[in-house]
């Protein structure tokens, strides 16, 4: 599996983040905290806003259900405590998609709409990272698919997951914890438990990381990947190039 990662793409944001990975190229754009609606004022935490737009076109039912999945999963990472009476707005853009959407650039309304969120929850991660917002972790996920002979695929492709008895996306906390487990189609709990077993060994393994001139970071991971590390990496570069101006360079 490979995996692009550029931070901070959006010179307007207060945070942004380019991800692509398994045919899709997500774009996210965060700013916050800012000034929120009295309609949707919290007194004691802030309010969590998520955009998902499609590439051409406007959302639909799909995006809006990944839209609640996504606000909930960040709810839990960003420390929301910390900004009272304020919004975090979280704008994904879907660069690219695979062949399995439709002409439009919207998700296929007959089609899983899991595939997508891994990708949707990693650039989200990402964006947060490179804003000075407080998080009380950071966060991998993966997509596990199972065929009708009861094998595991890991970021499976397009045709493999339609043809898939279930599909499951895990996230795993930087403390180890499940923190996302959304799963379509007929399954054992056996078979559940097989999947877990093998999403947290991809997003907490091993991978090989490599950052080419252009500041991005390139991973190549096997199927014992370990997403963690990688992005850990990926913010370990970029602080180093953001401190580039202590040295001089």
């Amino acid at each position: 599996m490979t995996q692009t990662i550029t931070l901070s793409p959006l010179d307007r944001a207060d945070g942004s983040a380019s991800y692509t990975s398994n045919g899709y190229s997500i774009t996210v754009a965060v700013n916050g905290p800012i000034e929120v609606q009295k309609r949707d004022e919290i007194p004691e935490e802030a309010a969590i806003d998520v955009v998902i737009r499609p590439a051409t076109g406007v959302g639909g039912v799909r995006e809006r259900h990944l839209e609640s999945i996504v606000e909930k999963t960040l709810r839990q990472v960003i420390i929301v405590s910390a900004h009272p009476r304020t919004l975090i707005q979280v704008v994904l853009q879907v660069v690219t998609t695979t062949p399995k959407s439709n002409a439009s650039g919207n998700l296929d309304q007959s089609a899983s709409n899991l595939p997508l969120l891994p990708a949707l929850l990693q650039s989200s991660i990402l964006a947060l990272l490179s804003t000075s917002l407080p998080l009380y972790m950071t966060l991998t996920s993966t997509l596990v698919a199972v065929s009708d002979s009861g094998e595991l695929v890991a970021d499976p492709s397009a045709v493999v997951t339609e043809a898939a008895t279930s599909r499951h996306v895990l996230g795993f906390s930087s403390h180890g914890g499940l923190v996302v487990a959304e799963s379509e189609g007929a399954f054992s709990i056996e078979t559940w438990e097989q999947v877990y077993d093998r999403a947290e060994g991809i997003c907490r393994g091993s991978s090989m990381v490599d950052v080419d001139r252009t500041g991005d970071t390139n991973m190549q991971s096997s199927g014992q990947g370990d997403l963690e590390d990688a992005l850990k990496e990926t913010i370990k570069i970029k602080t180093a190039k953001d401190q580039r101006w202590k040295d001089g360079g």
